[in-house]
């Protein structure tokens, strides 16, 4: 069994953000770059199926510039078999392209499990996993805290509002991983050496046949204002009155 892991190249989670001057976008010049978080968790969920005896090949994939090839190095140095990279020079690529792009390498790939991040931490749409799952037309679960494969079956247990909910998805299937799923190991010195020599295929948008071009616009990107002080009121009926000034009650 296959399975293809799709990850993203994102702004280092201890990189304080900071915006562009003329708000036109985030900063990235000279910031260190990673893998998405969300993403190493499913890299390392496909890893341990692997181990399990339960895969046969764990393969990565990821949509960017050539400098997305580091983080599929990563992935690869983690123990992934080989990776692909879709090579666009477009600033960034939107959730509904990702699902088409994604879509046209598991045509050709065949896998039988995709397991993503539920998100990334750079747009935090939470979409591609979805919408990939609607274009294959593929059964879904989101968010898992828990995946355990069967035969021609994957349980996945997630988190929900009431506690726990475990769902039971014929292969092939999508899942997106949540925080709680699992640890994600380190490379270690030897594998990140031997992740050099593993194949690392590339190919285009042009290729795959599919449109990424985007079709939302950024009009401004502003830095969050900062909080305010807190205030210590007397008495609840003061509480009250504040509330409803600010048309809380």
């Amino acid at each position: 069994m296959k399975i293809l892991v799709p990850v993203k190249r994102v702004v280092d989670t201890n990189v304080k953000i900071r915006v562009k001057a003329d708000g036109t976008g985030v900063d990235l010049a000279n910031v260190k770059m990673s893998m998405n978080p969300f993403d190493e968790i499913a890299v390392e969920e496909a890893l341990r199926i692997k181990e399990a005896g339960k895969a046969t090949e764990v393969v990565v994939v990821s949509i960017g510039s050539d400098k997305s090839a580091e983080t599929l190095r990563t992935g690869l140095a983690m123990g992934a078999d080989r990776a692909i990279l879709v090579k666009t020079d477009a600033a960034s690529v939107e959730p509904l392209a990702v699902a088409k792009l994604l879509k046209a390498v598991i045509a050709a790939e065949e896998p039988s499990l995709v397991v993503l991040g539920k998100q990334a931490i750079d747009d935090d749409s939470n979409q591609t996993g979805q919408m990939l799952a609607a274009l294959l037309g593929w059964p879904q679960a989101t968010f898992a805290s828990k995946v355990v494969l069967g035969d021609g079956s994957v349980d996945v247990t997630r988190e929900v509002d009431g506690g726990l909910e475990t769902l039971r998805l014929k292969l092939p299937a999508i899942v997106t991983t949540d925080l709680r799923l699992n640890e994600p190991r380190y490379a270690s010195l030897p594998n990140i050496m031997k992740a050099k020599k593993k194949p690392l295929d590339e190919t285009t948008p042009e290729t795959l046949g599919v449109d990424a071009s985007p079709r939302l616009t950024v009009l401004k990107t502003v830095e969050p204002t900062g909080r305010t002080a807190g205030v210590k009121l007397g008495s609840v009926d003061e509480l009250v009155a504040r509330l409803k000034q600010a048309g809380v009650l």
